[in-house]
C-alpha cells in the first residue's frame, strides 16, 4: 500500500528564475537582453536597450547608486522580515557574484504567498516598486552589488514587516 505524504508547506523550495517566472514582481536583467539588439562599438559589440526602469513616484527623492557585500547565509534559512520600497524600483546589479537567492512576495498591502528563484550571478533583478522582498541572500561566497534606488531620506524610503509565524518559510534550494 502506497503513503501518501503532506506537502511540507513551512518550507519554500526556490527554482531557477526566468524572466517570465519573475515579470509579476520585476524584471530579470541579463545578456544577451530581451528583444532587439543593435551593434555598438564600432561593431564589437551588441547592445540591448530598455531593460529595465528605474521609476520614481516622488519628487523629492534623489537617485541612490549605492553598492552592497554580501555575506553568505547558511541554509536551512528562514524567511522571517519582507521590505519593499513604496515608490522606487530598485535595482541589484552583481559586480562579483556566484549565485543568490530572490524571495519576493504576491499582495501590495501585506505580504501573500512566498515565491524563490536562485539567480545566476551574471544577472541582475529590478524588483518593481511596492513589491514585498526579501534583503539579499547570497549563499556560495561573499558577493557584491551595485544597487539604484530613488530615496527622499524619510521612513517612506522602505517598509519593513516581520511575517506572522504562519507565513514564514524555511528556504530550500531545488
Amino acid at each position: 500500500m502506497m503513503q501518501c505524504m503532506a506537502e511540507d508547506l513551512t518550507v519554500l523550495e526556490a527554482t531557477p528564475i526566468t524572466r517570465e517566472a519573475f515579470a509579476p514582481f520585476g524584471v530579470l536583467i541579463a545578456c544577451p537582453g530581451a528583444g532587439e539588439s543593435r551593434e555598438v562599438n564600432e561593431g564589437t559589440a551588441e547592445r540591448w536597450d530598455d531593460q529595465a526602469t528605474c521609476d520614481n513616484h516622488r519628487a523629492g527623492a534623489k537617485l541612490n547608486i549605492a553598492t552592497f557585500q554580501a555575506r553568505p547565509r547558511s541554509l536551512p534559512f528562514e524567511v522571517v522580515t519582507l521590505e519593499k520600497h513604496p515608490f522606487s524600483t530598485q535595482i541589484f546589479v552583481p559586480l562579483h557574484a556566484a549565485r543568490y537567492v530572490v524571495v519576493v512576495a504576491e499582495g501590495k498591502d501585506a505580504p501573500g504567498p512566498l515565491h524563490a528563484f536562485v539567480v545566476s550571478g551574471s544577472m541582475g533583478i529590478a524588483y518593481g516598486p511596492d513589491v514585498w522582498h526579501h534583503t539579499l541572500l547570497v549563499l556560495d561566497s561573499p558577493a557584491s552589488f551595485a544597487c539604484f534606488v530613488w530615496e527622499d531620506g524619510t521612513s517612506e524610503d522602505c517598509h519593513v514587516v516581520e511575517l506572522e509565524e504562519a507565513a514564514r518559510r524555511t528556504l530550500s534550494i531545488g
